[in-house]
């Protein structure tokens, strides 16, 4: 049975919370306005989708490689997500970035530079997807699926650009523990 639940949990809060993706997006939406930034956000998307399907090629090769490397996956996925927790509640305030307009290929190849995305999509693969899914078919949609998930995050903050920054550094105590205590749920989840 698939836990949609923790999964689509597990999705949002990593893609929601500031990351390279996300503060680029703001702050090239800030710089030039939503629509000049329409490119850049294309280019993430475009890298999303690649980098979320070669994720899905990895860890679909490491369970038929190695048949018991689901729980040591499930494993670091955890302490993956706890580790996000911990810098949920530790981090007051985002660091500013400096802000200029992006192009479709360097918000395409940013995705190469970006481990969150990596981690993101290995973590969710083999600890939510592969344990219950095997159609290449099903694998493929679930990478666009979560390129998808990913590209809101990124569009949500280009749109509310400056407001979601004043959102973090008003409130960023309670968004941390909130965070926090999401992706606590997604690590105990992944074992219940």
């Amino acid at each position: 049975m698939f836990l949609w639940l923790p999964f689509l949990s597990y999705a949002v809060v990593v893609t929601y919370t500031p990351g390279p993706n996300n503060i680029m997006s703001m702050n090239n939406a800030a710089a030039v306005g939503l629509k000049k930034s329409i490119p850049f956000n294309l280019g993430i998307f475009a890298g999303f989708a690649i980098v979320m399907n070669l994720c899905m090629f990895f860890s679909t090769a490491m369970f038929a490689l190695i048949p018991k490397i689901e729980l040591p996956m499930k494993i670091c996925g955890a302490a993956y997500m706890l580790y996000l927790a911990y810098n949920s509640v530790k981090r007051a305030k985002r660091k500013n970035i400096e802000a200029k307009g992006g192009t479709f290929l360097e918000g395409l190849f940013l995705q190469f530079l970006n481990p969150k995305i990596f981690i993101y999509g290995i973590t969710a693969m083999s600890a939510y997807i592969l344990p219950v899914f095997h159609s290449l078919t099903i694998l493929i949609a679930f990478s666009f699926l979560l390129a998808f998930i990913g590209c809101t995050g990124n569009v949500c903050w280009a749109l509310f650009g400056a407001t979601f920054s004043k959102l973090f550094a008003n409130h960023s105590k309670i968004i941390g523990i909130v965070m926090a205590v999401l992706l606590i749920y997604c690590a105990v989840s992944l074992f219940i």
